[in-house]
């Protein structure tokens, strides 16, 4: 396969409408995590360790085996961070419930234009003229 055919086609895939959404939906998903990531991390668990005894969740480890110094070289510990997995399943619960909110929110509002009543069809035009000449004969009576 010629690589300007090949070139052309990968032009032709990436131009599509729905690549380029998916494309921005992706970047606009990653910094909508870090802002969450942000209000969890910065405004909510500093609330929830303070109401649980000042803990930190990422300081939260279990170690399995102490660091340990061989002359000038330091083998670090190895643990098991489970307050980083706290922290991380409460950023997930938090941007699931902000994504569940907004789709709620956005198939309530399709419902509501899906429920609103279609304005009602202008009437045919030999109704109309009916209608004028009934009109028109109440008022010579």
């Amino acid at each position: 396969m010629k690589t300007g055919s090949m070139l052309q086609e990968f032009k032709k895939f990436a131009m599509r409408g729905n690549v380029i959404d998916m494309a921005v939906g992706i970047i606009i998903g990653g910094a909508f995590g870090k802002i969450v990531s942000s209000i969890v991390g910065d405004l909510i668990m500093p609330v929830i360790g303070l109401f649980i005894g000042g803990v930190n969740f990422t300081d939260l480890r279990v170690v399995l085996k102490d660091a340990v110094v061989e002359g000038d070289k330091t083998v670090p510990a190895v643990t098991l961070n489970y307050g980083t997995f706290l922290q991380t399943t409460f950023d997930f619960l938090i941007i699931a419930i902000a994504i569940f909110m907004l789709i709620k929110a956005i198939n309530t509002l399709n419902k509501k234009k899906e429920e609103a009543p279609a304005p009602p069809a202008p009437p045919a035009e030999d109704i109309q003229l009916l209608k004028e000449i009934r009109d028109l004969l109440k008022e010579h009576k």
